[in-house]
């Protein structure tokens, strides 16, 4: 019988008998897994986080296991990874030139040759010698939500109140330690309302939870809005040209000066919910916060 089983018990009654893997364990584990012919092994995940390749199904060690194949074997401490598992896994697929996604953009590329551009629909009719164009069904910006000057403050008032009870700020600083660009998110019950009434009658699907965010330069920098949210196993990076997505509500995207601010919000997708924990990340910065606590 082929039994191995790696990973430690967070259950300290239920030792598994050996010392927990070092990093060149995992790697020979990993080639082994690559190298093993697919009728020769059961692979899987039991609960208390170990792995196993077992030769039967009446060889698997506990209860409950989840099978996957060799090659969806999680890492044994995902917490010590730069960037959560989950959102790897989502960017691989995501991404446009992954081998995979080229094959359907391919298939498109061949049917709008064989049919013709004017078929298509979404599609303008081009002059001759020009390139056809793809007509845009992203809202040409954010929705008016008709905020007053006074509105404004008190909204920037929320995002830094907030902090107190909600932590989610993120502070970029040079090298010798000087504050250049503070970014800080909240929720408010009361601005997702707003923004909610403001798009009643669109088009598309109903918006998930609306996130605030503002940021202040203290020294001249760029401020795209590049956040990443992660949750369980969804993943979402809004992106700054889809008003659907991200909106700016006051001041703008890209170099700021010295003591200019920005304010906007950001619409999460439904299944992401802002009573459990999320992680947060700008950049290479990341906090976990729970919104609604």
């Amino acid at each position: 019988m082929l039994l191995m089983r790696i990973g430690s018990s967070p259950d300290p009654r239920r030792p598994l008998g050996r010392p927990r893997p070092a990093a060149g364990a995992w790697a020979v584990l990993v080639g082994f897994l690559a190298g093993t012919p697919a009728a020769a092994g059961i692979t899987g995940v039991c609960p208390d986080g170990s792995i196993f390749v077992v030769q039967s199904p009446g060889d698997v060690p506990c209860q409950q296991a989840k099978r996957v194949e060799p090659h969806e074997v999680p890492p044994l401490r995902p917490e010590y990874l730069p960037r959560p598992y989950t959102w790897e896994v989502y960017q691989e697929g995501a991404n446009p030139n992954n081998p995979y996604n080229l094959i359907d953009a391919a298939r498109k590329v061949r049917a709008l040759g064989a049919e013709g551009v004017e078929s298509q629909p979404g599609m303008q009719a081009a002059s001759p010698g020009e390139q056809p164009a793809l007509a845009s069904s992203r809202a040409a910006g954010p929705v008016d939500l008709g905020l007053s000057d006074a509105e404004l403050r008190d909204l920037f008032q929320i995002v830094e109140l907030s902090q107190r009870a909600v932590p989610a700020r993120f502070v970029q600083e040079t090298a010798a330690g000087s504050e250049v660009l503070q970014v800080a998110l909240a929720w408010s019950s009361a601005f997702e309302a707003r923004v909610r009434e403001a798009r009643r009658g669109r088009a598309g699907p109903e918006p998930g939870p609306v996130l605030l965010f503002a940021a202040a330069a203290r020294q001249a920098e760029r401020f795209g809005g590049h956040f990443t949210f992660v949750q369980g196993h969804l993943a979402f990076q809004p992106e700054a040209e889809d008003a659907d997505q991200l909106a700016v509500v006051q001041g703008h995207f890209g170099a700021l000066e010295a003591g200019e601010v920005v304010l906007g919000y950001v619409l999460l997708p439904a299944a992401m919910d802002l009573a459990a924990p999320m992680d947060v990340y700008w950049h290479d910065r990341r906090r976990t916060v729970t919104f609604q606590p």
